[in-house]
């Protein structure tokens, strides 16, 4: 079985706005949303979970002293 999430918890595990989920979503960089019923909308927590991993990793991060 597959897990539904709704926007709030997309946002809250991808640290995303939601208005920066759906700039995403328009440039074709973020998974799309399934349609849950006439005006919701939801994500498969695998897809989401899977596009976080793939991302690439940030700028060169170094151990300040």
């Amino acid at each position: 079985m597959f897990q539904m999430i709704r926007m709030p918890e997309v946002a809250r595990t991808t640290s995303l706005s939601k208005s920066t989920i759906y700039d995403l979503i328009k440039a074709n960089k973020f998974p799309r949303p399934k349609r849950l019923g006439k005006r919701a909308v939801g994500w498969l927590a695998d897809d989401i979970q899977n596009w976080i991993e793939n991302r690439p990793l940030g700028g060169n991060w170094r151990m300040l002293k």
